[in-house]
């Protein structure tokens, strides 16, 4: 295991809300990272997997909100060639390997 201290910190978005990542939990290649996130909203502290994090939007260094950049290939594409999508695929979570 391995604790890292984020400096500075990493502002997120989580599933609980945004919020400013200070530390990183590393058990290993058979785990997840845990963010050690303290919230904007009330300053709780909450450790969140790796996949319920995302780094926040930054317009300037080109990572814009997905839909605005689904947006903009849409507005790119022929009309007859823009088709709704069907269903999107499903996201895969990772799980932690049952040893025997």
């Amino acid at each position: 295991m391995s604790l890292t201290q984020l400096n500075p910190p990493l502002p997120l978005e989580t599933s609980k809300g945004p919020g400013w990542a200070h530390f990183v939990i590393d058990y290993g290649q058979e785990s997840a990272l845990l963010w050690v996130v303290f919230m904007d909203a009330d300053g709780a502290c909450w450790t969140v997997p790796n996949h319920e994090v995302r780094m926040v939007f930054n317009w300037t260094i080109g990572r814009r909100k997905p839909e605005a950049s689904q947006e903009r290939q849409l507005s790119a594409v022929p009309a007859a060639a823009a088709e709704p999508a069907e269903t999107a695929p499903t996201r895969l979570r990772p799980v932690a390997a049952k040893l025997p």
